[in-house]
């Protein structure tokens, strides 16, 4: 079984030990990678214009199926052009298959054709298939796709594991049937098992036989932490193709970027630079700062002297940021988020640089020793 996407090619550059580099070739442009993708969940990157976001180093996006399905609905987006247009984002965007969040609702009804599921806005009663995600996902014309998977919860027994692989390959399959436009939109297949390390082997064995344009790590960031993430990574990209983009959903923080790319992962996504931002929670190569604590009300730095994004740069205090945030301005949410995808777009090209020049260790073990110690 074979997935084409003339669209779409990974080039392989350089490796340092186990962290790769290389470029993502899509329709709507290159991604250089290690890559970390901002999440527009209902195509907008929160408290961000598209431009803002793309100078913070961005070069693709992540939408959601889910959410876009149910307001304004896959039909008008595709009329009026199609994601890109919709949203006025010229670079590449990747769109989940909307599992993750069907999985999270309550009183959900699982079984091989699909999940059933109320409408969370209107509470009528709605079905997902692979085949209607496919559908939607089509209509949206994203760059890259992804398969409708069955996201195993943190903890499971092995039983519910296994019954998440079966389903998570034959919806793959019926996935791989559904999809109308393998020339331009890249159809990613995502590895299941929990932290069954047979079941995450054998699951990621069939969907390289796939031979699909590239390959997801998925139900890794739903509550297994830092060392169960490393551990069921580690021993799954060796069995995922040398020669495709390999990407890691929904990680994380800077020490868990930093770990798996050091494991082989290219892509990344997390909603954590932007969500902690709109909480006052900024990152800096010192670690993380809270500008809500009243040490910095009189701070006149920036909120990190190191950094030359526009809310470092543009004579923005921590004491101004402070008042901001005290005083519940959109400011506030809008200079911390351009801030903290500054410092994650920053994090991987300076990872990526590492990786050309054969040093990531050394960069990491250097990175990691500033920014813990002063957590």
């Amino acid at each position: 079984m074979r997935e084409s996407s003339s669209g779409f090619h990974y080039h392989l550059e350089a490796r340092s030990q186990g962290a790769r580099a290389g470029t993502l070739r899509t329709p709507h442009g290159p991604v250089r990678t290690p890559a970390f993708m901002p999440v527009g969940t209902h195509g907008a990157v929160k408290a961000m214009t598209p431009s803002q976001v793309r100078e913070t180093g961005s070069e693709m996006i992540l939408a959601n199926t889910y959410h876009l399905t149910l307001r304004p609905g896959e039909g008008p987006i595709e009329k009026l052009g199609g994601l890109h247009r919709f949203i006025a984002w010229e670079g590449p965007i990747l769109t989940d298959s909307g599992g993750f969040q069907v999985f999270s609702l309550p009183r959900k009804q699982i079984s091989d054709r699909g999940v059933r599921f109320r409408n969370e806005i209107d509470g009528s009663s709605l079905e997902l298939t692979p085949e209607r995600s496919i559908e939607i996902q089509n209509a949206l014309g994203a760059d890259i796709i992804m398969a409708f998977d069955e996201c195993t919860p943190f903890p499971a027994d092995e039983r519910l594991a296994r019954t998440g692989v079966r389903r998570t390959l034959g919806w793959m399959e019926r996935c791989m049937k559904a999809h109308a436009f393998p020339e331009r939109q890249a159809l990613f297949g995502i590895v299941q098992g929990s932290t069954y390390l047979d079941l995450r082997k054998s699951c990621a064995e069939s969907l390289a036989a796939m031979n699909l344009p590239g390959y997801a790590i998925g139900g890794v960031s739903v509550g297994e932490g830092h060392d169960l993430l490393c551990r069921v990574t580690e021993h799954t990209t060796p069995f995922l193709p040398e020669d495709k983009p390999r990407y890691l959903m929904g990680v994380g923080l800077p020490e868990d970027l930093l770990a798996a790319i050091g494991l082989g992962i290219d892509l990344f996504d997390c909603v954590i630079p932007t969500r902690y931002a709109r909480s006052a929670t900024v990152f800096t190569v010192r670690g993380r700062i809270r500008l809500t604590n009243r040490r910095y009300r009189r701070d006149a730095y920036p909120i990190d002297p190191s950094c030359d994004c526009h809310a470092c740069t543009g004579g923005f205090s921590r004491a101004y940021l402070h008042h901001l945030f005290a005083a519940n301005e959109i400011l506030s949410a809008i200079l911390a988020s351009i801030h903290n995808l500054h410092f994650y777009q920053r994090l991987v090209r300076e990872a990526r640089a590492a990786i050309v020049e054969d040093g990531f260790e050394n960069f990491r073990r250097d990175f990691l020793a500033k920014y813990l110690a002063g957590r």
